[in-house]
């Protein structure tokens, strides 16, 4: 698969069972997500409808859904200009810039909802891959919160909360 193959581009009903994989291929993972419980058709159907804005990443030449984002508020009133995103690739496809093409698609998209900011809360602080990205797409690091994530094997982890002016 080369870059050329995926484009970003607003989830749709039929999208759901892959985007249901990817979302909980990474909660059941424990290493990434602040949920423990996973998504079905139900929940799963109600929580990205819900979103300010979800992205799929399709393969155009097979039509597999490879990755998603949802967007939506960090807060409200008046900070409600702030949002706050979540990424997920699956797990064969990771290592390949994927996650690049979906949080440029929100740098995009973020605006046109009137967002302002686009703040991460809980950044582990072992998520390298990511933090590298964020930081090389012009987001800064906002401090350290010790011990801010349960790992699924039950150790604390920091977290790293980032933010970047859109």
């Amino acid at each position: 698969m080369n870059q050329e193959e995926i484009i970003v581009r607003q989830y749709k009903k039929e999208d759901l069972p892959a985007l249901l994989a990817i979302w909980n291929e990474v909660v059941e993972e424990g290493i990434a997500f602040p949920q423990d419980e996973c998504l079905d058709k139900v929940t799963g159907s109600e929580f990205f409808a819900s979103q300010t804005y979800t992205g799929v990443a399709e393969n155009t030449d097979t039509g597999e859904i490879v990755g998603l984002y949802i967007l939506h508020p960090n807060n409200v009133g008046r900070c409600g200009h702030i949002c706050n995103a979540s990424y997920a690739v699956t797990s064969k496809c990771r290592g390949m810039h994927i996650g690049e093409k979906l949080v440029k698609d929100c740098l995009c998209q973020a605006p046109h909802f009137g967002y302002k900011i686009l703040q991460f809360n809980a950044v582990v602080a072992s998520n390298i891959h990511a933090r590298h990205l964020y930081e090389r797409l012009g987001f800064q690091q906002l401090g350290v919160i010790p011990n801010g994530f349960r790992m699924k094997d039950g150790r604390y982890e920091d977290i790293c909360p980032y933010f970047c002016q859109l």
